[in-house]
């Protein structure tokens, strides 16, 4: 099982440094940057992003771990938990790209998805807590 949880720890860090790398390379990052910008009727759509982002990872992810048998041990459960993390993270990087490649002033709002996305690493604790339910 630990080989497992390693191989999916690679595949976050891959997804993880690629989105930071990239920012730093395509964004332009700065303490004025940084700031919150100022939000108009015509950019209110590109704030919704972050958050649809963070909504529909979370509800893709529990959907496909709502497919798992819950009388398969815990090993077993692993792919589909793994095909889960993969889908909410590939929302998160994609929603961080939009964010920097369409609207670059909303860029702190593309770090912000980077920094919950780094948070998702996962662990031993956190599989075994998110399968437990299912």
């Amino acid at each position: 099982m630990n080989e497992k949880i390693k191989t999916l720890q690679i595949i976050h860090l891959g997804i993880c440094a690629g989105t930071i790398v990239i920012y730093f390379l395509v964004g332009d990052i700065s303490l004025e940057t940084l700031t919150i910008p100022a939000i108009d009727s015509n950019s209110i759509l590109y704030l919704i992003i972050p958050v649809l982002a963070f909504v529909l990872s979370s509800i893709l992810f529990k959907a496909q771990l709502k497919q798992i048998d819950p009388k398969l041990k815990l090993e077993d459960k692993l792919p589909v938990y793994q095909t889960a993390s993969i889908m909410r993270w590939a929302v998160l990087e994609g929603a961080a790209f939009l964010i920097l490649f369409i609207k670059p002033e909303f860029i702190l709002f593309g770090i912000l998805l980077i920094v919950y996305l780094l948070y998702l690493r996962p662990t031993e604790e956190k599989i075994t807590n998110d399968l437990s339910n299912y």
